[in-house]
């Protein structure tokens, strides 16, 4: 059970009786914000703001910036202009940029010019960070870096970083970065710190080969450099060399997070949702699902269609439409697998589209064998009737044996064609690819049906034909 669940009740209860208490009460369960987070999710807004407002700033600020978006946009609304902005200035930089973005503009213009006044250094930085688009790595940086000038030894680069903690508790600290100006020269970590000599130069131990990345990079490339040189932390740096923050680690896995989520609703043939599902409307439910299941709906027409135009075929051959919902579903399990690898190797970069015709190669050699391995179990599903022919038994494997192939090659081609013209892969989703092949197998059945089955379907199509 959530602790939320747990002690929400008892918070509720305090503060409508005595809010006073509520001090007192926090610093004998010693929770962690994250927990605390959780308590606040069960409260009213105006019981946050109630419950943030008794809190000092420092405290009040590492839980407002756990909420959610939606949460905290809620309980911007109730609180004190005054009041916000002081909890705004103690919180993370980054964090302070997210919550401007969220806020309504009347109300983060108010909340801002209070903030100018609260706290004028933490105000630029938000003008820094908010200069850069949400999913660029200016966006998702951090201003809050310790840093030393060239020649510092390393007995004052711990002094510094010593200051750093006691000034800002909340912030982590994985590298001291060697600054001229504004410019990155070095960086040692603070493990290569304590490792090293009181008396040594940082000159000595600071490394001057960096990996960074550009204000300007988007958030997925960034996750993907810091995945590949396993790093905690990677500085913002642009072409003229200087730091313009860093991104740490708990920052890289919230964005990983939210593009998983994001490609796995996709995939699944819904729009990416922008808060959570229980805060989720009914009505926006429908209109993230409905414009998918249209377009889904109006695809299998095609299919539809097909069966139609090759209705004769499908009637002169006995049980022939029985077999077609099997028979379709093979093509789209299978094309749905082809898309899912694909999409996932693309999104963690070990697909690229220049990797295509060995994509392709590989997908048609396994449509090949999954072909086979099927069609044999459909032939055999087959003949355990004894009024199927073993023609049509024939029929059945070789269409389903096609069918797979075409669906692990439209499988994989599908993503890579999106991503080459600039469309997010996941959109190629599994219900797209399924009611896609669905159309093409029925096409293959009733073509494979007139090829195998000729003389079968001649003969019942001429029992039809009424003599003039």
């Amino acid at each position: 059970m959530r602790i939320g669940s747990l002690l929400g009740p008892d918070i509720k209860e305090i503060l409508k009786e005595d809010p006073s208490q509520l001090r007192e009460l926090l610093e004998e369960l010693e929770l962690h914000p994250e927990d605390l987070a959780d308590i606040v999710a069960e409260l009213s807004p105006d019981e946050v703001s109630t419950f943030l407002t008794r809190l000092p700033a420092d405290e009040a600020a590492p839980i407002f910036e756990r909420l959610d978006e939606n949460e905290q946009q809620e309980v911007a609304g109730q609180m004190a202009t005054s009041s916000l902005a002081r909890i705004a200035s103690e919180m993370e930089p980054d964090d302070r940029a997210d919550l401007f973005s969220v806020l309504p503009p009347a109300l983060g213009n108010e909340v801002f010019e209070s903030l100018e006044k609260v706290d004028a250094e933490a105000a630029e930085e938000v003008r820094e960070i908010e200069q850069y688009p949400e999913t660029a790595a200016g966006h998702l940086m951090t201003t809050k870096f310790v840093s030393v000038p060239p020649h510092t030894t390393v007995e004052g680069a711990l002094a510094t970083v010593k200051a750093f903690v006691r000034e800002n508790a909340e912030s982590p600290v994985y590298n001291v970065y060697v600054m001229d100006g504004e410019k990155l020269l070095a960086l040692v970590s603070l493990r290569e710190l304590i490792a090293a000599e009181s008396k040594d130069s940082l000159d000595d131990v600071a490394r001057t080969n960096l990996i960074t990345v550009p204000p300007l990079m988007d958030q997925e490339e960034v996750a993907k450099w810091m995945a590949k040189y396993d790093l905690a932390v990677i500085p913002v740096v642009d072409d003229k060399g200087v730091l313009h923050g860093v991104i740490t680690i708990d920052d890289i896995i919230d964005v990983l997070t939210q593009e998983q989520t994001e490609d796995v609703q996709k995939i699944g043939g819904v729009e990416p949702l922008d808060v959570p599902y229980f805060q989720t409307s009914f009505f926006t439910f429908i209109k993230k699902r409905a414009g998918w299941l249209v377009i889904l709906f109006f695809e299998e027409f095609f299919t539809q269609t097909a069966l139609r135009h090759y209705e004769p075929i499908m009637q002169a051959v006995t049980s022939a439409l029985l077999y077609v919902p099997l028979l379709i579903s093979a093509g789209g399990n299978s094309g749905s697998q082809s898309s899912t690898l694909v999409i996932r190797g693309l999104a963690i970069g070990e697909i690229k589209l220049s990797d295509w015709w060995r994509i392709l190669v590989r997908e048609i050699a396994m449509g090949i064998m999954l072909g086979l391995i099927i069609a044999v179990i459909a032939i055999g599903r087959v003949l355990m009737y004894p009024d199927q022919s073993s023609l049509f038994a024939i029929t059945v494997g070789v269409t389903v044996f096609f069918i797979i192939l075409a669906g692990c090659t439209i499988g994989s081609m599908l993503p890579l064609l999106l991503k080459r013209f600039g469309i997010d892969p996941a959109t190629s989703s599994t219900p797209f690819i399924a009611s896609l092949v669905d159309t093409i197998g029925v096409i293959i059945y009733a073509h494979v049906a007139k090829i195998i089955m000729a003389k079968v379907i001649a003969t019942e199509l001429a029992k039809h034909v009424v003599a003039p």
